[in-house]
């Protein structure tokens, strides 16, 4: 019998425990052992809860009981995440997370003490909630080389930029909206100003590449400025605005970037609407894969993390090698390595505009006194140049090619 605990008791947490619970059979059957919830952990009081027994507010008793063999910490944060995680790593008991925060600062560092101890640190929940990505990435595609990684991660940005295409909802009523639904907190900065999606995409920028991505060194814009007025000349474009996180990988060197980008209507990725996320990887065998589902979400989640249980109880007696490496050097491509097409809206003329920046491919004109165009592939330092020969630039989005 397998005994496990529990780090948090809250969204995430308590769908855990409903999924050990009800499918108690089916995951005997997969893991070749039966799952016994021995533990959880959370600051809070649950008197009316049917099985308060199992309620502890003492990390220790997780920590220094033997029988625990695999735990799953849903706590969220840094801090005391990190020190309990590194704790119980050290200690000889695998760890499953939800934490992409945690994942993407501490994980190398967690990553090798795993391996040094021959068990397992898990994250699948971590990027992309109920949707399978990581064993995809680091099992079904070992094959590929990973070329390119482009994904909606955030589901709240996601259902904003929906509401705004769909029903022509302004930025601020389509975010009261996310909110009064609960898919932003009250502070949506970690969402809308695009944090949460640069952490999910150097998770997966670091497994593909087996090489540490800080995300620190993402570049990372948000979608605080995304108008009606955009989203309009976006269909005109044939696109839609998505914010994207991406990743390309050119000649040992990972170049990445979160930022609104137009898609175009023939991409799969602006399709996926709503609160629902999607990541598109590409292999240089398999071509071009995507992976759909509930990014969020409480039993979407959690069955992520329940998943990673079974897999750490069956594999018990080895680490599952889920890794990656601090490089040795700086392995990020600069800003410069990768050329996009620019959509740009103006209040200059388009004999400025042509003289600026030359080859066009497209004009348009919404509103009157301004002007939008679509630009040659240029990278962001010929963008910037060009940009500031011109007057009122109102919109520059990269289109995701």
């Amino acid at each position: 019998m397998a005994k496990v605990a529990i780090m948090g008791f809250g969204t995430v947490g308590s769908g855990v425990y409903e999924i050990i619970r009800t499918n108690a059979g089916k995951l005997a059957q997969n893991a070749g052992d039966t799952v016994e919830l021995k533990y959880i952990l959370d600051i809070r009081d649950f008197p009316d809860h049917p099985k308060k027994e199992l309620f502890t507010k003492d990390f220790n008793d997780i920590l220094n009981d033997e029988e625990v063999t695999v735990v799953a910490e849903v706590m969220g944060g840094l801090h005391p995440a990190y020190e309990f995680t590194k704790s119980l790593l050290l200690a000889g008991k695998s760890v499953v997370t939800s934490n992409k925060e945690l994942v993407a600062t501490y994980g190398t560092e967690l990553l090798e003490i795993a391996r040094n101890k021959n068990v397992n640190y898990m994250f699948e929940a971590s990027v992309g909630g109920g949707i399978p990505i990581i064993r995809p990435i680091h099992q079904c595609l070992t094959a590929n080389n990973i070329t390119k990684i482009a994904g909606i991660l955030n589901g709240t940005t996601n259902y904003i930029l929906y509401q705004m295409i769909t029903n022509g909802k302004s930025f601020d009523t389509a975010l009261k909206n996310a909110q009064d639904n609960g898919y932003a907190e009250r502070n949506p900065a970690a969402d809308i100003e695009g944090h949460d999606a640069c952490r999910k995409i150097a998770i997966l920028a670091s497994l593909a590449s087996r090489e540490a991505v800080d995300y620190s060194d993402i570049p990372t814009e948000g979608i605080v400025g995304i108008t009606l007025d955009d989203v309009k000349y976006a269909s005109e474009l044939d696109c839609v605005i998505k914010l994207i996180g991406y990743a390309e990988f050119m000649d040992g060197k990972v170049y990445s970037i979160v930022a609104p980008m137009l898609v175009k209507k023939t991409d799969p990725l602006s399709g996926v609407n709503d609160v629902f996320n999607a990541i598109k990887v590409t292999g240089d065998c398999v071509g071009d894969v995507m992976f759909y589902g509930a990014g969020a979400g409480k039993l979407p989640t959690a069955s992520a993390v329940v998943a990673d249980i079974v897999d750490s109880v069956k594999h018990k007696v080895r680490s599952k090698k889920f890794t990656w490496y601090k490089p040795e050097t700086d392995i990020m491509a600069g800003k410069d390595a990768k050329k996009f097409e620019y959509f740009i809206r103006t209040g200059d003329s388009i004999e400025n505009v042509k003289k600026s920046f030359g080859e066009i491919t497209h004009t348009d004109s919404i509103s009157a006194g301004e002007l939008a165009f679509v630009t040659r592939p240029l990278t962001a330092s010929e963008v910037e140049a060009k940009s500031k020969e011109l007057s009122d630039i109102m919109t520059c989005i990269r289109i995701l090619d």
